[in-house]
């Protein structure tokens, strides 16, 4: 298991877990909000550090909270063109074939 600082950009906060494998920049991780939900944090950047004590250099994680899709590109209300819908000659009956 390898020991990652991981310092949150959302909530301007820090915390070490413990990982057996260290994610790449711009996947995803899901992390323990403060009031005890789950929620997807995307990867902005990963360097090693030199730790205090010996010869071992230490993984820092820095994440921020994955937008929800709506915040990203928010989506119009769909409302149809009259001229594009396809109406039927007879009275508003499509023919039938077999």
């Amino acid at each position: 298991m390898i020991e990652v600082e991981i310092q949150n950009e959302t909530h301007q906060s820090h915390e070490r877990i413990k990982m057996a494998v260290m994610p790449r920049i711009g996947e995803g991780l899901r992390l323990q909000e403060p009031d005890g939900f789950w929620a997807s944090y995307d990867i902005l950047d990963l360097w090693y550090q030199k730790a205090d004590y010996g010869d071992i250099w230490v993984p820092y994680l820095h994440v921020r909270m994955t937008p929800v899709e709506d915040e990203v590109a928010p989506q119009a209300a769909y409302i149809p063109d009259p001229r594009s819908v396809n109406r039927a000659s007879n009275g508003g009956v499509l023919p039938f074939a077999i």
